[in-house]
């Protein structure tokens, strides 16, 4: 299995079979379609995760709905992955704002670090921040962006970016610490 470059995304294709598959896809080939489908929806599905928390499975249908209804509209192949997480970005940080989901009460026991239940703290404590703030910290410290890339994909001035990241880290310690 080979990696799509710049993307760290696991595919079965190189950069020439994917824009191969891409072309076949905009064209309307149907096989080609679900070998994209597949190869996009864990991808999507990382990015929309940590971003719209419960609404994350509904964030990465809604995403991918609207690549594929967009797909025609790719002119670079090489590019499906980078235009690809700004359309995921998007609709995860609209549906987590239109969720509008009530803050959770504090948490009071902090597992060990090897503790199995340290994922579920963690993503509870991410519940905590806005959306702005969750998408800011998952494109910086997950997806590991520089503030240039995260300033395009949320469409936000990269002062605004680093104001973001400063608040969303200080909101996550806080909250880890109750």
């Amino acid at each position: 299995m080979t990696t799509v470059p710049d993307t760290g995304v696991p595919g079965s294709t190189g950069a020439a079979e994917l824009a191969a598959l891409v072309r076949a896809a905009q064209r309307g080939d149907s096989l080609a379609v679900q070998e994209l489908l597949d190869l996009l929806t864990p991808y999507i599905g990382r990015l929309c995760g940590p971003i719209a928390l419960q609404d994350g499975p509904d964030a990465t249908q809604e995403a991918l709905i609207v690549i594929f209804r967009r797909l025609g509209q790719l002119r670079e192949p090489a590019a499906l992955f980078g235009w690809a997480r700004v359309i995921a970005v998007r609709e995860a940080v609209r549906l987590a704002r239109a969720a509008g989901r009530a803050v959770p009460d504090p948490l009071h026991d902090v597992p060990a670090r090897d503790d199995p239940q340290l994922a579920a703290d963690v993503r509870d404590v991410l519940e905590r921040l806005s959306p702005a703030h969750r998408a800011v910290l998952v494109l910086r410290d997950l997806e590991g962006l520089d503030e240039h890339a995260v300033s395009a994909l949320l469409g936000v001035p990269e002062p605004t970016v680093r104001t973001r990241l400063f608040r969303a880290r200080r909101n996550f310690r806080k909250a880890w610490e109750r």
